[in-house]
């Protein structure tokens, strides 16, 4: 491969892999308009889970190779907490995420706490917002109660898309770095 080709395939590749995740981040709210019963109605519900998702993935990954994860765990468990409002099985991405810190030989035992705390905090704070005695109805609803709602499954295609956009551009971008 010539350092031009290379260069070029540098450049185009994530943008590639980004248009793609876009595409298939809008094939959820397209088909809102076909059928109503197969997506949920709002942008929001769908959208919002892979751009929190997005963000802690790009914490996670920033983590310098000797630093501490114990600060970024919490900021994980954080984001993961609030995208489980929209999409409560989201929280099955901490195991993914603990995987990859034991992978670098970042986890230990502060940094899995950490994880918890941030949970552990973002529910204190939705049980207050759900359940607020000052209010016939809380501020939130409880999406919790129906954890596997197939009406929330949607928005795993722009997570799913956003995750595989972040992870392939990276991979490109690492193996065609111009050396």
């Amino acid at each position: 491969m010539t350092r031009r080709t290379q260069t070029i395939l540098y450049h185009t590749l994530p943008i590639a892999f980004w248009l793609l995740a876009g595409l298939v981040c809008a094939l959820p709210w397209g088909l809102t308009f076909v059928n109503s019963a197969l997506c949920p109605p709002s942008l929001l519900s769908y959208l919002l889970p892979s751009v929190v998702v997005l963000t802690g993935l790009w914490i996670l990954t920033s983590i310098k190779r000797h630093g501490s994860a114990v600060e970024p765990c919490l900021w994980i468990g954080i984001l993961l907490g609030i995208a489980s409002y929209w999409l409560p099985t989201v929280l099955f991405l901490v195991v993914p995420a603990w995987i990859y810190l034991y992978y670098r030989r970042l986890m230990n035992v502060h940094a899995f706490s950490a994880t918890w705390i941030g949970l552990i905090f973002v529910a204190i704070w939705a049980a207050v917002l759900i359940y607020n005695p000052l209010m016939t109805s809380g501020l939130l609803k409880n999406t919790w109660a129906d954890f596997f709602a197939l009406d929330t499954l949607w928005a795993w295609l722009p997570i799913g898309a956003v995750l595989f956009a972040f992870i392939a551009s990276s991979i490109a971008r690492t193996n065609l770095r111009i050396r």
